[in-house]
């Protein structure tokens, strides 16, 4: 019985905290206006 009561209290505070950081929302940042460079620059 203490397994199942342990069990269910994680399954809670689990869920408790996903309804948290859904809350919370995505961050406001913005992203830079400048471009990644993804390619590797040619060798001499």
């Amino acid at each position: 019985m203490r397994a199942l009561i342990a069990a269910a209290t994680g399954l809670v505070l689990a869920f408790a905290l996903v309804l948290l950081i859904t809350a919370m929302g995505s961050p406001s940042a913005e992203t830079s206006p400048e471009p990644l460079l993804t390619t590797v620059p040619s060798h001499p």
